[in-house]
């Protein structure tokens, strides 16, 4: 139901992939952008709206793809221009748009500009990056990889100065504070959009200006320059969208919106791990803080939810005693951890349980926001701990329970990362080809769900106000209304069977399920339910 206006990305549904791990189309072991080509049909099955693509660009891949050495071309693993816009035209033709990562905050240390600038100082590029004769500036900015850096500052030897990096030390981070690489970055945009993307996600944004005395986030400065951004896509290119990459509270987050004149689009990071808080503790107590710490947005404006992504599952915007909890119940080994985070995929982190993988994407399906689904969480897909990094979390599609799962027909050995198979998640049942094949499987499930929800305006425009549950925090209810359609979802959260009655507020009738289609009787303007353990269900009030 992805509409042609400029707001879109409203009632999209977003798919994250990354291209390595795809579908390799030349049995080199690494996914290439023929193979994603080769796999729209999928996606139209699916109901998927718009792809967001990880980065493609040339790299030395110390971080897969976010240390970028060249802007406006693609890695030679991964395909060339011109497949590019074969995946573009594509793409357009089955009515699916493509986002890509755009890195703004730093480039990789093998970048052609970072390279002349550390050779010579009186080089135009020594003022791209960060100089300085001491480690003693900035000293009040976090250092965010923590796990394996100890400054934001290193030394090179051939420049003779320390630069500036807020994350990597393979990562130096770029000087906005020069003209010149503002007009870079929005000539990258244009040199993309004018092949006929539909946006990009926009990588660490909150760290482009430093300033000392100051936690160099969120500066002023910052936002100066994403309205610039942003005023080149109105004025050139008004139905593409800016989403915002920010790892913040929800007022620093609501700052990225402006007035309308910044990101169309921003994460929601702080609500991510409270659904998870949800589903282990049982209660709504925490989604429902959250959310009212969240304020009004602008009417051009949406919010962007999801379970997981490539990254790990952030814990940067919770308390120490939440981080805690959730280690303790979600990544009790070690090994599971990651950073401030935990390195795991959808699947494993609820035991892999398709009830309450259901019920969590039930929520990501029907809160405020629009949903993005990260690659493989579709069919279930397990993880591999052991995996260095992030990892883990980015093995193969798995297509079928072929060799490779269908990913590749290079050698294992020749993969880019291997396959997942394991005794929770053997590759016979967690694959594509299988589970299109079962009609409750978890990907029928989540095909009904996106169509479900695509079919409703209530869903992804809607106002939302929670249902009087009379007390019971193990229940999540909510009204999603929009001009005459009026839905109550309600959510179980816990592992009980739970009774609830609710004051619709309707007039005889009936309320419909519109996953099952199952009618339920309405009686002097109340519904009662008696619920199943973490049972879901999404009513349109009649």
């Amino acid at each position: 139901m992805a509409t042609n206006n400029n707001t879109w990305y409203k009632d999209a549904v977003f798919y994250e992939l990354n291209l390595r791990s795809f579908y390799d189309s030349n049995g080199d072991g690494i996914g290439d952008l023929p193979g994603l080509i080769d796999k729209f049909e999928y996606f139209i099955e699916l109901g998927i709206d718009c792809i967001w693509l990880m980065p493609i660009y040339p790299s030395p891949l110390k971080d897969d793809g976010y240390d970028i050495a060249d802007y406006l071309s693609i890695h030679p693993d991964l395909g060339t221009i011109e497949d590019f816009k074969l995946l573009l035209e594509t793409a357009h033709g089955f009515g699916i748009k493509i986002i890509t990562d755009l890195v703004v905050n730093h480039t990789s240390d093998q970048h052609a500009w970072f390279q002349a600038a550390r050779r010579d100082p009186d080089s135009e590029y020594r003022d791209y990056y960060i100089w300085s004769d001491t480690d003693q500036r900035n000293l009040d900015a976090r250092i965010i990889f923590l796990d394996v850096e100890s400054s934001n500052w290193a030394w090179d030897e051939k420049a003779g100065q320390y630069y500036w990096h807020r994350f990597y030390s393979s990562q130096p981070d770029l000087n906005f504070e020069n003209p010149a690489v503002q007009a870079e970055m929005l000539k990258t945009m244009e040199f993309w959009l004018e092949l006929g993307i539909d946006g990009f996600r926009v990588d660490a944004v909150p760290y482009l200006f430093e300033e000392d005395g100051t936690d160099c986030e969120n500066l002023p400065e910052t936002h100066r320059f994403l309205k610039e951004m942003r005023r080149l896509v109105d004025e050139k290119y008004p139905n593409a969208v800016l989403l915002c990459e920010a790892n913040q509270w929800p007022k620093e987050l609501r700052a990225y919106f402006g007035d309308g004149d910044e990101f169309h689009m921003g994460f929601h990071f702080p609500l991510m791990p409270r659904i998870f808080m949800a589903l282990e503790s049982g209660e709504v107590t925490k989604i429902k803080e959250i959310l009212a710490l969240t304020p009004e947005i602008p009417e051009n404006c949406q919010w962007c939810t999801f379970l997981r992504n490539h990254d790990e599952l952030t814990l940067e915007m919770v308390t120490e005693e939440e981080r805690h909890w959730m280690w303790e119940r979600y990544a009790p080994e070690p090994r599971m951890r990651q950073n401030l985070g935990i390195r795991r995929r959808l699947a494993p982190l609820l035991d892999n349980n398709m009830q309450k993988i259901g019920l969590a994407n039930s929520l990501l399906f029907t809160l405020p926001g629009s949903p993005i689904v990260y690659y493989g969480d579709e069919i279930g897909m397990g993880d591999n701990v052991w995996l260095e990094d992030r990892n883990g979390v980015r093995t193969p599609m798995q297509w079928s329970d072929e060799l490779n799962g269908g990913f590749s027909t290079a050698d294992p050995d020749d993969l880019y990362l291997p396959v997942v198979d394991s005794k929770e998640f053997p590759l016979e049942l967690v694959n594509v080809a299988q589970q299109r094949r079962e009609e409750d499987s978890l990907f029928h499930l989540m095909s009904r769900m996106i169509r479900v929800r695509k079919a409703s305006y209530a869903l992804s425009r809607g106002e939302f106000a929670w249902a009087d549950t009379g007390g019971n925090e193990r229940i999540a209810a909510y009204f999603r209304t929009h001009d005459q359609q009026r839905m109550l979802v309600v959510n179980n959260l816990s592992a009980d069977p739970q009774k609830i009655k609710f004051d619709v507020d309707a007039e005889g009738g009936s309320a419909r399920e519109i996953i099952n289609g199952l009618e339920y009787p309405l009686e002097d303007g109340h519904l009662s339910l008696d619920l199943q353990p973490h049972e879901y269900l999404w009513l349109v009030l009649h």
